[in-house]
């Protein structure tokens, strides 16, 4: 681990003006996020060329795709509050090794991971009640998606370690890369152009899978040479079972909150899809749209997260809630802007990706009743943030569990049931973001997440 570099960066986080580092941590992450918004976008529009429903092969795959890697996400979040909070309490061979066990496990997980997912992808989308002509586009993307979730992993691990250390430059140059890669190999693969084989949407998921598997190869190759202040050696990969053991106790609950979390979005799925192909292509381009809104909001929260786990770590708890609510009310005024601009020019922005009328006319529904909810999950997903980074994921695990299985699930179905139409969906959907940002700021404001969890 390079001791100076990385001390120059803990002293700044831990001691620094809050705005101005909080600025250089947020905006290559903000980068990164609209950059990997601008590849989700290119994908819909270029799927949107073939139809309405290759259009939402994508969008059917993914929650069923992010519940597998979701339980892996839970790992990397307790391997990050680790590092982050042995940085902050300067043993940084104690990061160095925590960096190492996190690395491997991933590997391991990852592979288990792949093969399951393989086997039981067509018996998750039939459960999904996905509609005869979008199941066998979902499935085909689907397998090709798994086949590559190793070298995603790996590049989650990776991404992880460098926001912990307060390096938010390299894994956005990284992710940019491979992006534009994507972005490039987006269209040769699906309509076959320059000689390229026409493979439509299974062209988009190899271009993806591609895309992933070299960026993985880079941020591996960088960890090893020690570019990248983190330094992993074949010692530090070797299992480390007691330290496995703690990464599994905090990443436990993280875990089980992201993948009931994924869970939920597949029964939410389900959900919609009791209303037909337009209102879920509705929704995927909506989901795309509030995506894009976040990638602001996100990237100061990630940010935010790096400078509570160093704080919590030098045990500096009254400047880490000082970060955290300067986090959350940027977050409110910006995606407040970014609300007001999706309804004010929403016939525009979907007929951009879709020219079918049927899901014009519902995404006026969609952004009526939903929009309204954005800004409130600003802060649910800046308070989970905090959860997470102090190393406290049982408080995520079930603010996230309320906010979905509680409140979207049960008032998407029920008001959808009883209005007779997709409006009682978005308006549940919409209803469940409000509810769950009150509840969440007022169990951050109580402080139980200040205490740390490393032994030093």
């Amino acid at each position: 681990m390079d001791g100076e570099k990385i001390q120059a960066m803990r002293q700044e986080i831990v001691e620094g003006n809050i705005e101005k580092t909080m600025l250089k941590l947020a905006y290559p992450l903000i980068i990164n996020n609209m950059v990997q918004v601008l590849y989700n976008l290119t994908d819909t529009f270029w799927l949107g060329r073939l139809g309405t429903e290759e259009l939402s092969a994508p969008g059917t795959a993914w929650p069923l795709v992010w519940f597998f890697m979701s339980i892996g996400m839970g790992f990397a979040t307790a391997g990050f509050a680790f590092v982050s909070q042995y940085i902050g309490a300067r043993d940084y061979e104690k990061a160095n090794r925590a960096a190492g066990a996190l690395y491997s496990l991933m590997m391991f997980f990852a592979i288990f991971v792949a093969i399951f997912g393989l086997l039981i992808a067509p018996f998750a989308l039939k459960f999904m009640k996905v509609t005869p002509e979008v199941y066998p586009f979902a499935l085909n993307y689907i397998r090709v998606i798994f086949i590559g979730i190793p070298f995603s992993f790996t590049l989650f691990a990776f991404n992880f370690l460098l926001r912990a250390v307060g390096d938010t430059k390299t894994p956005v140059k990284i992710n940019m890369f491979t992006v534009f890669l994507n972005i490039i190999l987006d269209p040769l693969l699906i309509f076959g152009w320059l000689g390229f084989p026409r493979l439509g949407v299974i062209g988009a998921a190899v271009a993806t899978m591609f895309s992933n598997s070299v960026g993985s190869l880079i941020g591996g190759y960088l960890l090893f040479k020690g570019r990248v202040g983190i330094h992993l050696t074949l010692e530090n990969l070797k299992p480390e079972w007691d330290f496995y053991a703690r990464i599994f106790r905090v990443g436990l609950p993280s875990s089980v909150g992201f993948s009931t979390d994924a869970f939920g979005f597949v029964v939410l799925t389900r959900i919609i899809y009791i209303y037909g192909t337009v209102a879920f292509a509705t929704y995927t381009i909506g989901n795309r749209l509030t995506n894009f809104m976040f990638a602001i909001a996100n990237g100061i929260s990630q940010a935010m997260g790096t400078m509570v786990g160093q704080n919590v770590g030098a045990e500096k708890y009254e400047r880490a809630k000082k970060i955290a609510e300067r986090a959350m009310l940027t977050n409110l005024i910006v995606l407040t802007v970014g609300t007001a601009i999706v309804v004010a020019f929403r016939a525009q922005i979907f007929g951009f990706f879709v020219k079918d009328e049927r899901v014009l006319a519902e995404s006026a529904k969609f952004v009526r009743y939903f929009a309204f909810s954005l800004p409130f999950f600003g802060i649910f997903s800046a308070v989970s943030n905090v959860f997470q980074s102090s190393g406290h994921t049982k408080k995520s695990m079930i603010l996230g569990m309320v906010r979905l299985w509680l409140l979207r699930i049960p008032l998407a179905y029920s008001l959808g049931k009883f209005m007779a139409d997709t409006t009682g969906v978005w308006l549940g959907m919409g209803l469940s973001n409000f509810l769950a940002a009150l509840i969440g700021f007022a169990w951050f404001l109580k402080g139980s997440w200040m205490k740390r969890i490393i032994d030093h």
